[in-house]
């Protein structure tokens, strides 16, 4: 059987933390900027955690389970 491949987008979206949980960066701030808050803006900066709803299916394109 052949070996299993991590999905690419996945490894480049995703990063795995210490404790194993999964990061991920905020959509909707690459265009479009001008009509968005800066408070919006600020808070779509910072990175947060997957839903745990969400990270089975990440572990799985990334071969981690």
């Amino acid at each position: 059987m052949p070996k299993m491949k991590t999905t690419s987008s996945a490894k480049k979206r995703f990063q795995i933390t210490g404790s194993g949980k999964i990061k991920r960066k905020h959509a909707f701030k690459s265009h479009i900027l001008t009509k968005k808050a800066t408070k919006r803006k600020r808070n779509l900066t910072q990175s947060t955690l997957v839903h745990k709803a969400d990270e089975s299916n990440i572990k799985l394109q990334l071969c981690m389970k």
